[in-house]
């Protein structure tokens, strides 16, 4: 962590609709509160963001039809480039992690997943070594004419890249080796779901893929030792049917496995789910604090929204108890589409 006992959020936007980039927010202890430090606008559409384990850099994609990645230094309240952006292969990256020496991003326009060397000093090596593509379709005749990769990460053991794809209604588990990725297996989910994120317990033994094309969470039984995804069942995020397309998004465990919680941007509201041994059990709903919660995430009992269309991030305090959020307060941020903490 940087400066410190210093902590820090990170939040991107779509520069396209107005957003200043890479916003650094100050994190207040035990408080949750929001103050902004900087922003920085090298690339556009910086619209996901991660951090190397070390938390000394920060790596952010461009969600452009160019595809690219860039690298940050963050040691101070503004991050500062850490040489030229690489491109990624793929068309419209929506989502990237670390794994194994490499950054992997998640190309929703193209349908694919890259792998972008990671030097030992955390800039990038080159553009990408390795491309995957994804085959296959959906049922949905808008948005699953071709395969549409939206999230790529790395199991809890570290031993397997796991990418979703909403256009093909399938998980893919891979490996990495030699820069270049590889199909271990393809899970199936149910067809029409449109999955979206997927988010692992901390006991390593389940995953919860948030589908976007219908409003639910698909339970799954995760096995590390064969890279073996087994879908279980499949849960409501909502109380009833909504009125159109909910568009679910954002999907989180809480540290103590006790709650997942999920963001619907057609709802504008999170949803708090109880995790029974069985599977998920829908308990509330909450209204998200702003407009069209594209994503969220959870930082030392508060959760966060980044609200995209009213052009905020709110952040919430979380009932130990309950799970159930209550709102805190926002901070202003234009066309916001991520928030993550080092």
């Amino acid at each position: 962590m940087a400066d410190g006992d210093r902590r820090r959020a990170f939040i991107g936007s779509f520069t396209a609709a107005g957003g200043p980039g890479i916003v650094t927010a100050a994190v207040a202890p035990g408080e949750g509160t929001l103050t902004f430090l900087s922003s920085v606008n090298e690339v556009p559409d910086p619209s996901y963001l991660a951090l190397a384990p070390d938390g000394g850099t920060l790596y952010a994609v461009s969600e452009t039809a160019e595809g690219a990645v860039a690298a940050y230094r963050v040691g101070g309240d503004k991050p500062e480039p850490a040489g030229r952006p690489v491109p990624v292969g793929g068309e419209g990256p929506t989502h990237l992690s670390l794994f194994a020496g490499h950054v992997l991003t998640a190309n929703y326009g193209s349908g694919s997943v890259s792998a972008v060397p990671v030097r030992s000093d955390g800039t990038l090596a080159r553009s990408a070594s390795g491309v995957l593509r994804h085959t296959g379709s959906g049922p949905h005749a808008q948005r699953q004419q071709g395969p549409h990769a939206h999230q790529v990460q790395p199991d809890p053991s570290g031993r397997w890249a796991v990418s979703v794809d909403l256009g093909t209604d399938s998980v893919r588990v891979c490996a990495l080796a030699d820069g270049v990725l590889a199909v271990h297996r393809e899970i199936a989910l149910r067809p029409g779901s449109g999955p979206r994120h997927l988010a692992f317990h901390p006991d390593g033994t389940r995953a919860y893929v948030a589908n976007e094309l219908a409003p639910t969470v698909t339970v799954c039984h995760w096995d590390a030792a064969d890279g073996t995804l087994r879908p279980l069942t499949e849960v409501p995020v909502l109380p009833g049917a909504p009125a159109g397309d909910a568009y679910p998004s954002g999907i989180v465990v809480s540290p103590d496995g006790r709650f997942v919680w999920t963001a619907t941007r057609g709802e504008d509201v999170l949803s708090v789910l109880a995790v029974e041994p069985d599977g998920l059990r829908l308990t509330g709903t909450v209204p998200c604090g702003g407009h069209w919660p594209r994503a969220i995430a959870e930082s030392d009992g508060f959760l966060y929204a980044a609200n995209e269309r009213s052009g905020d991030v709110t952040w919430f305090a979380l009932d130990p108890a309950t799970g159930l959020p209550r709102r805190r307060g926002s901070l202003d941020v234009p066309a916001a589409s991520c928030v993550i903490f080092g």
